[in-house]
């Protein structure tokens, strides 16, 4: 095994911020102050110090031409090889799969879904944490490509994931996996893609899934509508990020009264028989309200949650201040909780 703790890219992120003023986001004078107010000392890092330009289609497709394969390497000792997965009467998808020199088979798999507010990133940005997965726990890790809004809205990037769940399970045999060890996992947009993308697996009856792994997800599109976010979203993804983000993939501007099916995590009122979940979150990031009730809500539909929130942490900052004893500490909860789900 490798053993490499470090899952973020932290000097590598903080030239993103450069980057980000470059794009057409802005420095703030103010943020210093905001950012000394609410973050945690040892999780201010110079990314909290600009706006990245997330609030149009003009500026998110500026940031979809970074190249995040640059930005989040995948460690030393772990192989990636790219697949094309083909359902019948799918769209195909493309699929990044991790795995380390020493796994036995069959083993467990992460299914993973990148993060992005549904609207930029790419599977690319699930090589640092699910190369860790994978020489830690000797497990296979599969990132999948989904299409992204505003170009392809809801329900393309949830089939896209369905798509590529199915995928994996119908091939159990050839990548040495046991299909009753399935894992799905993701951050931010991704988190909330891997929760509902669990409900749909639950109610079509075709994927078995044992675990899922949420990480700050976005998980209810009504916190758009709030006016007071009190503490939260000051810095990192804020409000008006949210609010395209979530515009973006439902197709038209959120409203209090209803959602699509399948659409919103937090929307779906019968959560029994759901596999188990790990969630964190910070308590100054955006999502913590929706997703401390959401856990609430699967604890109270009698699903076995874990559930960890960190002070003081903002929205990635598991990413860009992974070294950060906070961070360790989370990013190692996750690990820890995947090693019981997956590897026994």
């Amino acid at each position: 095994m490798n053993g490499t703790r470090r899952i973020g890219t932290g000097r590598a992120l903080a030239a993103l911020a450069g980057m980000g003023a470059a794009l057409g986001g802005r420095p703030l004078a103010r943020r210093h102050r905001v950012v000394s107010d609410v973050v945690a000392p040892d999780l201010r890092s110079p990314l909290l110090y600009v706006t990245l330009p997330t609030t149009s289609l003009r500026g998110v497709r500026a940031l979809r031409r970074v190249d995040l394969a640059r930005l989040f390497p995948l460690p030393a000792g772990v192989s990636r090889t790219v697949e094309r997965a083909v359902v019948e009467g799918r769209e195909p998808v493309e699929l990044q799969i991790y795995e380390p020199q020493w796994r036995a088979r069959p083993s467990g798999v992460l299914y993973w879904i990148h993060g992005g507010g549904f609207v930029i990133g790419a599977a690319d940005m699930g090589q640092p944490f699910g190369g860790r997965v994978a020489d830690e726990l000797g497990v296979l890790v599969v990132s999948v490509e989904y299409r992204l809004a505003p170009d392809h809205p809801f329900p393309a990037p949830l089939e896209d994931c369905y798509t590529g769940l199915a995928w994996v399970h119908a091939h159990a045999e050839d990548l040495g996996i046991d299909p009753a060890k399935i894992a799905v996992g993701g951050d931010s947009a991704g988190g909330g893609l891997a929760a509902t993308l669990v409900q749909l697996a639950h109610d079509r009856g075709e994927v078995p899934v044992c675990f899922q792994l949420l990480v700050y997800p976005m998980a209810d599109d009504r916190t758009t509508l709030r006016a007071d976010h009190g503490r939260t979203g000051r810095v990192g993804w804020d409000p008006r990020s949210n609010l395209f983000g979530w515009t973006s993939y439902l197709g038209r501007p959120p409203v209090a009264d209803t959602a699509p099916p399948y659409a919103v995590t937090s929307r779906r009122e019968d959560l029994t028989g759901l596999p188990p979940a790990w969630i964190g979150v910070g308590d100054i990031d955006l999502f913590h309200d929706e997703d401390v009730a959401y856990a609430q809500r699967l604890r109270a539909a009698g699903v076995p949650v874990e559930l960890v929130v960190v002070p003081g942490m903002p929205h990635g900052a598991d990413t860009f201040s992974a070294d950060a004893p906070a961070m360790v500490a989370f990013n190692d909860s996750k690990i820890a909780a995947l090693r019981r789900a997956l590897a026994g």
